[in-house]
């Protein structure tokens, strides 16, 4: 217990874990507020309607912005800017399960500071949910899991492949990640909003009091993240031997 408290100690005194924390909150705050206004923005342009060109550019401003962001802050912190992401990388070992929980709060207190500041600035008559997500029309709840799920599985096994395992063009991990989310978002919006990340899906829902089925947000993209990093990690990580 006492080698627990002291590592606990040790890490809350360490400014590059806190350095870490500010990366991962002002990062994660970008991606909620051009992902959520992204959502705001288009719908003013198109009466609301979510038609063919909102759609490319929800998932390209989502897609886009994951990318730079990686960019500018993954040297610093990872840039996981998830907290289903982080969860993944504690598990296998990836992160300190206490460093791993100072991004989790950097990440979500980003989020909702992110989606305030987008509440502030948008007028009130073209806020509506503000991009809370939930889920689309004829979605079940096991539906809109199940979408939910797989979606972030395989953003997770992206991110373990290209940006957490040392064999892959680390340079490109952004690119790679950034694609991954905006195909995520062309196929998801219409059926679930393409959540695929809790603190993307809280701050919008904290300030809109959206939150019908908001617990699939959390449960789902968790256990799919933990799927897809675990998956990579046990069958792929490792070098296969030659004969």
């Amino acid at each position: 217990m006492s080698k627990i408290i002291q590592n606990i100690i040790t890490e809350f005194n360490n400014i590059s874990v806190w350095r870490q924390c500010l990366a991962e909150f002002f990062a994660t705050g970008l991606f909620v507020f051009i992902g959520a206004g992204a959502v705001a923005a288009s719908g003013i342009a198109s009466s609301g309607e979510l038609d063919t060109g909102r759609l490319v550019v929800i998932a390209l401003a989502h897609g886009l912005a994951i990318c730079l962001l990686a960019y500018s802050v993954g040297h610093i912190s990872g840039a996981h800017l998830n907290p289903a992401i982080t969860i993944a990388a504690i598990i296998n070992g990836k992160i300190g399960w206490i460093r791993g929980q100072i991004y989790i709060s950097g990440q979500i207190a980003g989020g909702i500071v992110a989606a305030l500041i987008l509440m502030a600035v948008i007028p009130d008559v073209n806020e509506g949910n503000l991009g809370a997500h939930g889920l689309g029309e004829g979605v079940s709840v096991g539906m809109g899991f199940t979408i939910e799920l797989i979606f972030t599985f395989l953003l997770s096994f992206v991110v373990f492949a290209t940006a957490m395992d040392k064999r892959s063009h680390g340079a490109m991990a952004p690119v790679a990640i950034g694609i991954t989310v905006a195909v995520v978002h062309l196929v998801a919006v219409p059926l679930t909003g393409a959540g695929i990340n809790p603190a993307r899906s809280l701050g919008p829902a904290i300030v809109s009091g959206f939150w019908t089925d908001h617990w699939i947000y959390w449960v789902a993209p968790i256990l799919g993240a933990i799927l897809g990093g675990t998956l990579y990690q046990f069958i792929f990580a490792k070098e296969i031997e030659s004969n």
